[in-house]
């Protein structure tokens, strides 16, 4: 399930919410066991995926780089690439 999860910081352009929220779902996922919950833990589910993302914004808002901004093509290439490697 969390190989889903990225490196979300110090991309350009920034990550979006879409992405920050996506992470966060696969982590409380990871972390319940629940792939979808029952009606009766959805609410808890969905709480903690609020926070988890509340938890990513502030982190990704107070790092600080001095590197450059990383490219997503570029990136996304040498994922591909490493991929292509380790499956064939």
């Amino acid at each position: 399930m969390c190989r889903n999860i990225r490196t979300l910081y110090n991309f350009a352009p920034p990550a979006t919410e879409e992405e920050i929220r996506a992470a966060s779902l696969q982590f409380v996922r990871k972390l319940s066991g629940f792939n979808k919950p029952s009606k009766a833990n959805e609410p808890a589910f969905e709480k903690a995926i609020e926070a988890v993302s509340t938890a990513a914004h502030e982190l990704l808002d107070g790092l600080i780089t001095a590197a450059a901004p990383r490219d997503r093509e570029i990136e996304a290439q040498k994922a591909r690439a490493r991929a292509t490697q380790r499956f064939g």
